[in-house]
């Protein structure tokens, strides 16, 4: 079984906005549903969690879930006080099986391509884990301490982490708990397997798969939406 783990937990703090990141819109639609079609479309997903804030399980269910016209149902479960948190609250609300497949994706990547969530889920199912990432085109520098560059790093070998991230579940299940208890905090999934030496691939992801996470990020969405549009309707 695969199951897609779809985390919208977050407060939106840089968005500068009055409402939350994942319920703003996109030619009309909010940005979290839009994100849960492309699940919701593909064949290959079983299930769908969305994890949002507690305060917002009811306008999720009752104005956004219940509005979306989806085919398949859309389990919600309350977040914790970080997205770490928030994800090892649907990892153990799922109650999955150890060998299922778990999609983990940010609710406010609305352009994933049914093209990579299968070329992630086919690495996984091969590797036990697999993530989305695209590779660096920028020259990467590292500072030190005093803020001045102390080396440019070769971009040959650096990626830049997506989602989907895509595990076994008992493998990111385990790593979510052992993590918990250390107290350990990580800014990806996939840095838990890495910590524990459990290799880790990754497929390449595209420079549409944004995270919006700023206005200057929603600016881009937006034109990305347009595009997107544009192109289905010639």
């Amino acid at each position: 079984m695969n199951i897609a783990l779809v985390v919208a937990g977050g407060t939106g703090s840089r968005m500068q906005s009055g409402r939350r990141k994942q319920y703003l819109e996109l030619q009309g639609v909010p940005v979290v549903v839009m994100t849960l079609r492309v699940f919701d479309a593909s064949a290959l997903i079983n299930r769908i969690v969305l994890v949002v804030p507690e305060d917002d399980l009811s306008y999720c269910r009752d104005d956004l879930i219940a509005k979306a016209g989806f085919t398949k149902p859309v389990e919600l479960v309350a977040g914790g006080r970080t997205r770490q948190g928030s994800v090892l609250n649907g990892l153990q609300a799922m109650a999955a099986a150890d060998d299922d497949l778990v999609v983990i994706h940010d609710a406010v990547r609305p352009f994933l391509q049914a093209s990579e969530l299968a070329a992630c889920i086919e690495t996984a199912a091969e590797t036990g884990a697999c993530i989305l990432a695209l590779k660096a085109f920028d020259t990467l520098k590292k500072t030190g301490p005093d803020g001045r560059i102390s080396t440019t790093l070769d971009r040959k070998s650096v990626w830049l982490a997506q989602t989907p991230q895509v595990f076994r579940y008992g493998k990111i299940h385990a790593a979510h708990v052992r993590a918990k208890q250390a107290g350990i905090e990580v800014t990806d999934d996939a840095a838990l397997l890495e910590m524990a030496d459990q290799p880790v691939s990754l497929v390449p992801g595209s420079r549409q798969n944004i995270k919006i996470t700023t206005p200057e990020d929603l600016a881009l969405a937006v034109a990305i939406a347009s595009l997107n549009s544009t192109g289905r309707n010639r």
